[in-house]
């Protein structure tokens, strides 16, 4: 069976993502399973902001002005800094209908990655 939670109740799970990523969040873009990290783009302080059972991120779009490596995007995750803490896993990438919106899942070592806006929308 389905559980269901009340708007608050999502907001405030979702606020206390935003205060876990803390002041020097990080945005990993990867290949499958977050085999090799392509990108890393800093979050803002606060990361975001939640309503109706949305954490929305501040500041996009944001970019990465030098792709670490190169591969198709396929996996995000949240970090409390760059080596820190996964505080979330598993976000999907895309041009579109995804929770990361990204302008190429084609990334090539060296370029700039752009994210054009990044949201979680709790279940």
């Amino acid at each position: 069976m389905a559980v269901n939670y009340e708007v608050a109740v999502k907001n405030a799970r979702l606020n206390a993502v935003i205060t876990a990523i803390g002041t020097t969040g990080v945005l990993e873009i990867g290949t499958t399973g977050m085999a090799t990290v392509l990108a890393t783009i800093n979050l803002g302080n606060p990361a975001g902001t939640s309503a109706s059972g949305v954490l929305t991120f501040s500041g996009f779009p944001r970019s990465d002005t030098a792709a670490d490596a190169s591969g198709t995007a396929a996996a995000a995750r949240i970090r409390t800094a760059t080596g820190g803490t996964d505080i979330v896993t598993g976000l999907t990438v895309g041009l579109s209908g995804a929770d990361i919106i990204l302008d190429s899942v084609n990334i090539t070592a060296g370029q700039t990655v752009t994210i054009n806006s990044a949201s979680i929308t709790h279940a």
